[in-house]
Formats: structure tokens, C-alpha cells, sequence
């Protein structure tokens, strides 16, 4: 497997929990019962599985081989992605701090939380598509046949370092857990 495609496997973990998070976003603004706490699980998927090792992997390797064969850092896709990326940091950031709020019963901080998830999903959709159909192809160009099993070791080598062992999995069970709890909302 390259690692593009492991990284677009991830991509679609990440998009279900998009889903679930603008559907309860649409229920909180519709004035559905959602608990704050599905925010925060939401928020801490996003810090854990989509920043900790999706990102971890692009940032800390792809981007690194990338940049190595030749691909700027400053003035293109990396350097967009990287941006994007540091955006939706204070998208996830603004959503857990504002859930928090909400549940020691800040009330009004219930469109805080829509407004970061929903604007969080929505550039994540986007940056998600340009990763696949952009930056991805692009990579798998540049990157020499040569580099592409170290890409993958590097992958499984953040996977497994003692900080992040287990977390994938971990992560993968909550994006279950959250998919379930809104499945109940219908």
C-alpha cells in the first residue's frame, strides 16, 4: 500500500466524523438535544486521530520527502496545507473551549460550539479533496520509487511510537462511538 493511501484511508474516517459533527450542529441550531460532550469527544477525535496521527504523518514525513524532492515548502500546496492545517486547529480549539462552557452551563455558548464544528467541517471537506486530488497524485509523482517503503516504515513508526501506540485504534472506536450516538438522533 502507498502511504497516499493510507493517508486517504484516514481521510475517510475523518469525513465520518464530519458528518456527524454538522448533523449535530444542524440539531443543536434546530433546537435538538445534543450533549455538549459529544462535542468534546468530537474535538478530542480531532486533536488525537485527524492532528495527532493524520497530520503527524504529512507534516513530520510526506511533506518532508516531498519538500526533499524538490516540491517548496514556502509559496505552494505544502505551504497552503500547512495553513489550512494550523486553521483548523483554532477551529478544534474555539469548539472544545466553547463546549467546555456549555457544559458547566454556558447556554450561549451552544452557537459558539455550531459555528467552530460546522466551520471546522467545512474547511476540513475542503482541504480533504485538495489533499486527494491535488496534493496526493502530486506526491506520488515527485516522491522517487526509491523513498516510498521509508514513507510507509515512517507511517507505521509514528503509529507505533510509544506516545501514539494504540491511539489509532483508540480513535477509530470513538469516530464508531460518535457515528452510533448520532445515528440514535433520527
Amino acid at each position: 500500500m502507498r502511504a497516499t493511501d493510507m493517508l486517504k484511508d484516514e481521510h475517510r474516517v475523518i469525513e465520518r466524523v464530519l458528518s456527524v459533527l454538522e448533523q449535530a450542529s444542524d440539531r443543536v441550531n434546530s433546537g435538538g438535544n445534543v450533549r455538549p460532550g459529544f462535542f468534546l469527544d468530537a474535538a478530542d477525535f480531532i486533536s488525537e486521530f485527524a492532528d495527532g496521527c493524520h497530520h503527524r504523518k504529512e507534516e513530520g514525513v510526506l511533506f518532508k520527502v516531498m519538500e526533499d524532492a524538490g516540491l517548496p515548502s514556502q509559496g505552494g500546496p505544502i505551504a497552503v496545507m500547512l495553513a489550512e492545517h494550523d486553521q483548523a486547529r483554532g477551529y478544534t480549539r474555539s469548539m472544545r473551549e466553547a463546549a467546555a462552557r456549555w457544559q458547566r452551563g454556558d447556554e450561549g455558548a451552544r452557537t459558539e460550539v455550531t459555528h467552530a464544528a460546522t466551520a471546522y467541517a467545512r474547511l476540513l471537506r475542503q482541504h480533504i479533496a485538495k489533499e486527494d486530488q491535488i496534493l496526493f497524485p502530486l506526491a506520488d509523482r515527485v516522491i522517487p520509487s526509491s523513498r516510498r517503503g521509508e514513507v510507509v516504515a515512517e507511517f507505521e513508526r509514528v503509529e507505533a511510537s510509544e506516545e501514539r501506540a494504540g491511539l489509532h485504534e483508540k480513535y477509530l472506536a470513538v469516530a464508531d462511538a460518535l457515528e452510533q450516538e448520532a445515528g440514535g438522533w433520527s
